[in-house]
């Protein structure tokens, strides 16, 4: 490995000759680690030029330090470090930086401390990761997510992908969401009112940065998305949450003032609970009378091999008032982070300039990337293939949960990828949490799902999405063995 010329520099303070300075500037370089035995060092030509000195003057310096073994020079090749030079001290791990800063009063505002859990990095690690949001790689199409990166990357798309969109979008990622993606949703909608965001999660956030402020209500459902909550936290505005019930969120239940109302009709999220028709419509009506503002996290809808969902809420809605949000993380992999908003332009536009003023728009080249992998029939083919396998795992979680007769509280009627659940009152989720680590198995508590203080302990989700058909019964039966061992019967039911 080459060192870049731009890591020499003289100290403005240093003293001795010049020759002497490149010399302990270098030494020091070895001595501290920086540079390790073998590196290629900048020709003495580069060197001079980029120190500003004469050439003679660095072969100088190089020559010396090539004799004291510093250096060693190859044939044709320039000067390396050389692997007889002085080891660098083994110095202990430094303390911590001296900081005298009372960061309770400087920080402003604070993000940590919200709801959504951290799941391990090395779930795939585990032989039975029931845990929601994470896919099979095995599934993945990657030969022509491939093609297409190498597609996007070519001499015809690389000088708009080069270039800086500002504060626009990749107009072919956004030609296919609005003829192929929204219309399979029943919604039409103009280039304008589309946005790309960095996945659903960073379109909620905008949506609630340009709608909300401390003066302003948001209802939510409970249970709902935990990271939904900890973004309106942030915004500091009013939480209204609302008990949702087999059929998603009521709207008879909602407040009689409210600005934003944040639901997940198709697929609510956590119970997988999907909204009637006519509920919609009564939602709608409610939020007109209220001149309320719906925001529809549309999440999961691709994922549907059981049945063809509803329309989405965007799709009955008449008056601009529903908020659509979209993404391909789920469907497509997590790690992607490509979402998208519908809505009305002026929303849209506000929406655009916020997030020019943070990240302008998501990298151009993975936008190409998708683009390609959509339009060219990729997607859809990955989709089936994912339908084909959740139904073999569904069926397989299903018959486990009946066979050990845990209790379901929610499941999807048209597919998704988790089951809801619940488990005796008498449990403690969190408790058993742990203890499942330790034999392989890894659940969601449920608790941080709910709104308050004194939350329900006792539900879980389980996701099927990351776990082969064959795994699934061996880890419910470990499942069933710890709940029942939190019970203290101690019964082994596997």
């Amino acid at each position: 490995m080459a060192i870049p010329v731009e890591t020499f520099f003289l100290a403005p303070d240093a003293q001795g000759t010049l020759q002497a300075q490149i010399q302990q500037m270098i030494a020091q370089g070895i001595l501290s680690g920086r540079f390790r035995k073998g590196e290629k060092l900048p020709s003495s030509r580069k060197l001079a030029g980029h120190l500003g000195v004469s050439r003679i003057t660095v072969t100088l310096a190089l020559t010396e330090l090539q004799a004291n073994d510093y250096l060693e020079a190859r044939d044709r090749s320039g000067y390396f470090v050389s692997q007889n030079a002085p080891e660098p001290p083994a110095f202990g791990a430094p303390g911590p930086a001296r900081d005298t800063i009372d960061w309770s009063r400087a920080l402003g505002r604070r993000f940590t401390g919200g709801d959504t859990p951290e799941k391990p990095q090395n779930w795939a690690s585990y032989p039975y990761p029931f845990i929601y949001g994470q896919t099979d790689p095995s599934l993945f199409d990657h030969a022509n997510w491939r093609h297409c990166a190498l597609q996007a990357l070519g001499q015809k798309d690389f000088q708009s992908l080069t270039s800086d969109y500002y504060d626009q979008d990749d107009p072919k990622l956004i030609e296919f969401i609005a003829r192929h993606t929204l219309p399979r949703r029943g919604i039409l909608a103009q280039s304008d009112e589309i946005l790309v965001t960095m996945g659903a999660q960073n379109a909620l956030w905008l949506t609630a940065q340009v709608l909300l402020t401390q003066r302003r209500t948001a209802v939510i459902e409970n249970p709902c998305y935990h990271a939904l909550r900890d973004i309106l936290v942030q915004s500091r505005c009013h939480l209204t949450p609302i008990d949702v019930d087999r059929d998603g969120l009521p709207p008879e239940a909602l407040p009689d003032h409210a600005d934003v109302i944040f639901t997940t009709p198709s697929h609510q999220a956590p119970t997988n609970a999907t909204m009637p028709l006519a509920r919609r419509k009564a939602l709608l009506a409610k939020a007109a009378a209220m001149d309320a503002l719906i925001v529809e996290d549309d999440y999961e809808f691709e994922i549907s091999f059981l049945r063809a969902p509803l329309p989405a809420l965007k799709s009955l809605d008449s008056e601009g008032r529903v908020i659509y949000v979209g993404s391909f993380s789920k469907s497509i992999f997590p790690g992607l982070r490509l979402g998208y908003l519908v809505g009305s332009k002026s929303f849209i536009r506000e929406c655009r300039a916020l997030r020019a003023s943070v990240l302008r728009h998501p990298p151009g080249h993975i936008q190409r990337t998708a683009a390609y992998f959509l339009s060219l029939g990729h997607y859809d083919s990955l989709v089936r293939r994912m339908g084909q396998v959740f139904t073999k795992r569904r069926h397989a979680m299903e018959t486990a949960l009946a066979d050990h007769g845990l209790g379901v509280a929610g499941r999807g009627v048209f597919g998704g990828s988790s089951i809801w659940m619940r488990a005796p009152e008498d449990v403690d989720i969190t408790e058993v949490e742990p203890r499942l680590r330790d034999v392989g198995v890894l659940i969601e508590p449920g608790h941080p799902f709910f709104y308050g203080t004194n939350r329900p302990r006792n539900y879980y989700r389980l996701a099927y999405s990351s776990v082969p058909a064959e795994r699934i019964a061996p880890g419910i039966q470990r499942l069933a063995r710890e709940l029942e061992n939190a019970r203290g019967t101690g019964t082994d039911r596997g």
